[in-house]
């Protein structure tokens, strides 16, 4: 395969599955739109922190198990204490860097102007990540084949459905916190934002603790993500009659 085509198909299997959740997303905050320089740009940077997350995940790896490239699936059934740790410590770095890249994107401007605002940037910013994080997964498959099969396709559709939908469900959890203490005081804010979190980190951990072990754990894995999505939906439509 040339570049071209293989820019093409990282584009098509790995980018433009997010961007039409994107859409999807953005038409729920029609009555009043985000800047769309600012949509573009808390996505861009949520493609931009992935290799930053793939750099301290290593570094987590190497300290508490001593390589950098080992996988918690490959050592959970030796030491579950030792992958979960891992998989918490990875779902911190994740979470973070996808706020930080909404924060910076468009948390932090004058367009954050009603409550719904952190939510659309939050997802945005999940996005983002999940399209580079996809696209990196298909380059490898193709960079150990050589060349594109099927399984490079299952690959990106299983992503689409998985770990996409997972970095929405959980980035969203924070924002729809985030929402609820939008025309409240900072300490409800911090309150808020704190619990937004260890939900996001506990539904990230839960999710990859079950896909890792395979099997009809990954279905509950997948269960439990579209039980986030469907509660988040529903919260959204609450989101949306909060008035100042």
């Amino acid at each position: 395969m040339n570049l071209t085509e293989t820019i093409l198909l990282l584009f098509i299997g790995g980018i433009l599955p997010p961007i039409f959740w994107l859409f999807y997303w953005l038409r729920e905050d029609s009555e009043k739109p985000e800047p769309r320089g600012l949509i573009f740009l808390t996505f861009v940077l949520g493609m931009i922190f992935v290799p930053i997350a793939g750099a301290l995940e290593k570094f987590i790896n190497y300290l508490i198990a001593g390589n950098s490239n080992v996988v918690p699936a490959e050592i959970f059934f030796g030491s579950y204490v030792i992958a979960i740790t891992i998989l918490i410590l990875w779902s911190v770095i994740e979470e973070a860097l996808k706020f930080l890249a909404a924060y910076f994107g468009g948390l932090k401007r004058k367009a954050n102007d009603e409550a719904i605002d952190p939510i659309i940037y939050m997802i945005t910013a999940a996005l983002g990540f999940a399209a580079c994080e996809n696209a990196l997964y298909m380059f490898k498959e193709i960079s150990d084949v050589g060349y594109f099969t099927s399984s490079i396709v299952l690959t990106g559709n299983f992503r689409f459905i998985g770990s996409t939908l997972l970095h929405t469900a959980s980035s969203a959890l924070v924002g729809v916190f985030l929402a609820f203490a939008y025309y409240k005081n900072w300490q409800v804010h911090r309150f808020c934002l704190f619990y937004g979190f260890a939900g996001a980190i506990a539904l990230h951990t839960i999710f990859n603790s079950f896909i890792i072990r395979q099997g009809n754990f990954t279905l509950v894995g997948f269960s439990v993500v579209w039980v986030a999505i469907i509660v988040i939906i529903l919260l959204f439509e609450k989101v949306k009659k909060i008035k100042s």
